[in-house]
């Protein structure tokens, strides 16, 4: 047996479970030190002469009052008249004295605790009380055989009491790599629980205790026990004062999240990125053998690929200047290799490396047609399904992508008949084989120019949000996951194409990107209807003008839809369709004869299936 390496595993093994011992008992270490300091700054001079002045009166108090005691004693037992001067005389005296001792007692209290004695010895006299009474106990209950649990229960708590000191006090090693930058050492010290503990209170963090923090390749990652009333987001909204504990620069990022139990909070600080060694380059390697995924870009903290639905509505939101046009270059590069890519293209200049590449359009008419013909697929599509008995699309997927959402909609926005083409083709696209993709870099539904339709909006289900500008377009780029704040990603060139996936966590992600060469170094590969579906007759394109019904779509069933998407009130029908009120009343009334519809009985119309 190799006892020197036995020896040396039994003490990293100790140590280790010191170390996390030592955290549970750093609190009661410092409030111990604490209550000593304060009794160690109280026995001046100053307040030993008060105490001494003080005993000196009680004393001369309790000896006066003691006559006083006598004197009515003896002229008690003199006279049996109560009446009497002397015990008369001698009562106010008694009285007199009890009162100047009361008196002389209180300001001797005053003066001990002004004067107090050291924490040690009113911890041996508060030990003796136990100490001293449970050895006799041991002793008495002995008879035949030794009786040892009341010394051994006071000798217990006296070495509970040793213990806890000696391990709240003890200084809890960090290993540290050499790795690690100057920062990283001086964070990681600081986070240490000896010093988060002693100097938390100062920053009014008192409650909470560190775990020894770790090196990850996202950074530094340490865990934080909540005491008290404490819960992840009132730490979260200290992050101020725990940036002023560690000494953190302002632009380092830091993330406060839940732990994986009850009354702990995990710590995170970005001074690492897991994808740094990673290139960010797309190639066509990269395409996940799932044909139902496609590779968005590296999780920074954890350096794992993130992969999203490569047939599900997608909205990509960011502001001028954070990436988003390259970023979601290669999600079009997936869609274009995997099946058929349209790309309307409202600012004009995107779209230039992709022209020749797949179907492009960036003037009014060109994406008029781009519409009215991806919206005529889906309602051939649709008629196909039905003769092939087949409830979702199996043949090559069609991805409509929109970039910039802002400037088609203000093309299209006083077109109601393509306006709600569109919108038909966000919301029953998807199991046709029709996807819409839809980036903007203004993600609001409302107002003059919004970059976003509100009937558009809530069929987008897969959302990635680079930097955008304010609180209220985080809440639409990431609907319900606003809180992992978009808004606040560091402006900066190092911090371009990275952001958020909207239920992936407050995670930041990097994203894949496509130069203008490798763009034109895809195949080529122009979609039209003509020869959309190999084997089937040629269906010559649409083109269709305000207010005409699309192919395949009649007033009811635009009514239908317009009423399934979101719209509640013959008005709003009629502005999502382009219908006249008119034509809109008699197709409600049809539809509502008919169960498709119902209308509530605040006057609202619902789909049946809804209402029901």
């Amino acid at each position: 047996m190799d006892w020197k390496q036995a020896w040396s595993t039994t003490a990293n093994t100790t140590t280790a479970a010191l170390d996390s011992i030592s955290p549970l008992c750093a609190p009661f270490a410092v409030r111990w030190d604490l209550a000593a300091d304060r009794r160690t700054k109280l026995r001046t001079p100053e307040h030993l002469k008060a105490l001494m002045a003080a005993q000196k009166e009680h004393n001369a108090a309790r000896s006066t009052l003691s006559t006083a005691k006598a004197q009515k004693t003896a002229a008690r037992a003199a006279t049996n008249n109560p009446l009497a001067a002397s015990r008369r005389a001698a009562r106010v005296a008694a009285k007199a004295a009890t009162a100047h001792e009361r008196d002389t007692r209180g300001k001797l209290k005053a003066a001990r605790v002004n004067y107090p004695s050291t924490l040690k010895a009113r911890a041996i006299q508060a030990h003796s009380l136990h100490a001293v009474p449970g050895a006799f106990a041991s002793a008495l209950m002995s008879t035949e055989h030794l009786t040892i649990w009341p010394a051994a229960t006071s000798a217990l708590l006296i070495g509970a009491n040793v213990a806890g000191l000696a391990l709240g006090r003890r200084k809890v090693r960090v290993p540290v790599d050499e790795s690690v930058s100057v920062e990283e050492r001086q964070l990681m010290e600081r986070l240490d629980p000896s010093y988060w503990v002693e100097h938390a209170p100062d920053r009014g963090l008192s409650g909470t205790v560190t775990t020894p923090p770790a090196i990850e390749p996202g950074g530094i990652r340490c865990e934080i026990r909540l005491d008290g009333t404490w819960t992840v987001k009132t730490l979260a909204d200290k992050s101020d004062s725990i940036r002023a504990l560690l000494g953190a620069r302002t632009a380092l990022r830091m993330r406060i999240a839940s732990a994986s139990r009850g009354g702990w909070a995990v710590l995170t600080l970005a001074t690492r990125s897991a994808a740094a060694d990673v290139s960010s380059l797309w190639t066509p390697d990269r395409i996940p053998a799932d044909p139902e995924l496609m590779s968005l870009g590296v999780d920074i903290e954890t350096g794992d690929e993130v992969l999203v639905p490569f047939a599900e509505r997608l909205l990509v939101s960011g502001a001028s200047g954070t990436g988003k046009s390259w970023s979601t270059r290669p999600l079009m590069a997936t869609a274009h290799l995997r099946g058929d890519m349209a790309l309307i293209d409202g600012k004009g200049e995107e779209s230039i490396p992709w022209d020749g590449i797949c179907r492009c359009a960036n003037e009014p008419d060109e994406i008029d047609a781009v519409i009215d013909d991806a919206h005529a697929e889906m309602v051939r599509r649709k008629a196909e399904m039905k003769r092939r008995q087949i409830s979702v699309w199996d043949g090559r997927q069609l991805t409509v992508f929109i970039d910039e959402g802002q400037v088609v909609l203000a093309h299209i926005m006083r077109d109601k008949a393509r306006l709600q083409r569109l919108v038909e083709l966000s919301s029953l696209g998807r199991s046709r084989g029709v996807v819409l993709w839809w980036a903007t870099q203004y993600p609001v539904v409302d107002g003059a120019a919004p970059g976003l339709h509100k009937m558009i909006a809530p069929n987008l289900l897969t959302r990635f949000s680079l930097r955008v500008a304010t609180t209220t377009q985080s809440g639409v780029a990431l609907d319900d996951c606003a809180d992992y704040a978009p808004h606040k990603i560091p402006q900066g060139k190092e911090w371009r194409g990275h952001g958020y996936l909207k239920g992936y966590g407050p995670r930041l992600i990097r994203t894949w990107a496509l130069d203008d060469a490798g763009v034109r170094g895809l195949p080529k590969s122009i979609w039209s209807p003509e020869k959309a579906t190999a084997g089937q007759p040629a269906q010559a394109p649409l083109r269709l003008v305000k207010n005409a019904p699309a192919v395949g779509s009649s007033n009811r069933e635009k009514v239908l839809v317009a009423v399934t998407v979101g719209a509640r009130t013959a008005k709003e029908v009629a502005d999502a369709t382009g219908l006249n009120k008119g034509t809109v009343s008699r197709e409600i009334k049809a539809l509502v004869a008919s169960g498709d519809l119902v209308r509530s009985a605040d006057g609202r119309i619902l789909p049946g299936q809804q209402a029901a």
